[in-house]
C-alpha cells in the first residue's frame, strides 16, 4: 500500500482531521499506552494537533515544538 502524503498542501481539512484521529486511534479514556502526552502538558491531544488541523503547521513542525518544549537531552 503507497503511503499517502499528510502534508497540508496535499490534504483537505477533513482528511487531516481523519489522519490525526487514526494516529490517535489507540489513545482514548479507557486505554493508555503511556505516551505522556496528557502528562507532559499536551493537555487533550488532539487540541495539541489543532495548528495542524487548521493548516497553520506541519505535522513534524507540531510534533517538533511538542518535544522541544517537553524533552531534554541529557
Amino acid at each position: 500500500m503507497a503511503r499517502r502524503s499528510t502534508l497540508i498542501a496535499d490534504t483537505t481539512r477533513e482528511e487531516r482531521i481523519r489522519i490525526v484521529a487514526e494516529g490517535l486511534n489507540w489513545c482514548d479514556d479507557s486505554s493508555c499506552e503511556a505516551c505522556s502526552g496528557c502528562t507532559l502538558g499536551a493537555g487533550k491531544l488532539e487540541a495539541m494537533y489543532a495548528p495542524y488541523i487548521d493548516g497553520k503547521l506541519e505535522l513534524r513542525e507540531v510534533n517538533m515544538l511538542h518535544a522541544a518544549t517537553k524533552y531534554t537531552h541529557g
